[in-house]
């Protein structure tokens, strides 16, 4: 009796160590739940990437824009000054109405000013949403990694629902408002567009 006990303990052992020397991959084949959450995840993980290349595009067509701004300020302004200097020439009375085109000129680079400043917060809108889609990504891909390495030894409701605990745990550090690149920018534009206003007078009445 004892030795058919023993037996069967060896025959399980044996069987046991027989199944972990079974690549990692063919455990998870065999076994349903490991397999299923396998596919959901690499397709969770394929939507993740699709989403991160859609919000890179993004970004880069938001950065064309604000350039193509850049350039529509610089343009307008030269114009202007090139044609009011031609004005000034064959008119004695320009500076009287020197006020309509420094008006327009304000009005201008007021409203360019404005739409930098909301592409720019777009922009960086886009930017956290980028990096948040990216750390998803980075702890999904670890989580398939370990499943993959691990096999049947991957515990479903621990690996889960750590998982889950770092994507609602994850807290959005608030960081206090300083100076960046994008307000030294603004501050230049409207330095260019008060320089532009004073040449106008200048042009005009000189």
């Amino acid at each position: 009796m004892g030795n058919t006990n023993t037996d069967e303990h060896n025959t399980t052992r044996s069987s046991i160590m027989e199944w972990k020397q079974i690549h990692p991959l063919h455990q998870i084949a065999e076994t349903p739940s490991h397999k299923l959450l396998l596919k959901q995840w690499l397709k969770e993980e394929e939507l993740i990437n699709g989403r991160i290349a859609l919000k890179e595009t993004q970004i880069d067509s938001i950065r064309k824009e604000i350039t193509m701004l850049y350039i529509f300020f610089f343009l307008f302004h030269s114009t202007t000054l090139m044609l009011l200097f031609n004005t000034s020439t064959t008119s004695s009375h320009a500076c009287h109405k020197s006020w309509v085109p420094s008006i327009c000129s304000l009005l201008f680079s007021l409203g360019l000013i404005w739409a930098l400043r909301y592409k720019s917060d777009v922009e960086a809108h886009m930017e956290k949403l980028l990096h948040r889609e990216k750390e998803d990504g980075g702890l999904l891909r670890k989580c398939v990694e370990e499943l993959k390495k691990k096999g049947l030894e991957f515990d479903l409701l621990k690996e889960v629902d750590a998982l889950r605990r770092a994507k609602s745990l994850r807290v959005e550090t608030k960081e206090v408002r300083k100076w960046s690149s994008r307000d030294f920018v603004s501050l230049f534009i409207f330095s260019m567009a008060c320089l532009s206003l004073a040449l106008i007078r200048v042009i005009l009445c000189s």
